[in-house]
């Protein structure tokens, strides 16, 4: 009877250990870290042509509910409100500076965020892609 208690009290500690570690590793394909834009849906613009200098990028801090980065011209941040795998963007109260941007490619960018509704994360988690009413909006590449 001994045995038998001493054994199920070991398995009962060995899972609580391995869920415990569970919870505090980041999966692979974590939506966590630094993404960088490598395709925006909608305007007429090669993707180039918008972003000649440097692409988009967005951060997600899940510890902190928080999102940032930068439009290709200024800094943005507000709350992540995630939902599984529903995101919002109008809700989460971004912020951005208010630098003097050549071209408007800033503007599609903030303004295709605010359209995302759900996100994907592939696999290998080096591809997350970005959807409005089931659509592909932007697709981003984990830095």
């Amino acid at each position: 009877m001994k045995k038998m208690n001493l054994i199920v009290t070991f398995l009962v500690l060995t899972l609580t250990a391995c869920q415990a570690t569970k919870n505090t590793t980041k999966s692979p394909n974590s939506l966590h870290g630094e993404w960088v834009l490598t395709y925006i849906s909608g305007p007429r613009i090669a993707f180039e042509g918008l972003y000649p200098d440097q692409k988009p990028t967005i951060n997600f801090d899940l510890s902190s509910k928080k999102v940032f980065g930068q439009n290709s011209c200024n800094n943005y941040s507000g709350t992540l409100i995630l939902d599984g795998n529903s995101i919002d963007f109008k809700k989460s109260k971004m912020i951005a500076t208010m630098m003097a941007c050549p071209g408007n490619g800033d503007s599609v960018y903030m303004s295709m965020l605010e359209k995302v509704d759900s996100y994907a994360i592939s696999t290998d988690g080096k591809q997350l892609q970005m959807f409005g009413n089931k659509v592909l909006l932007m697709r981003f590449d984990k830095k």
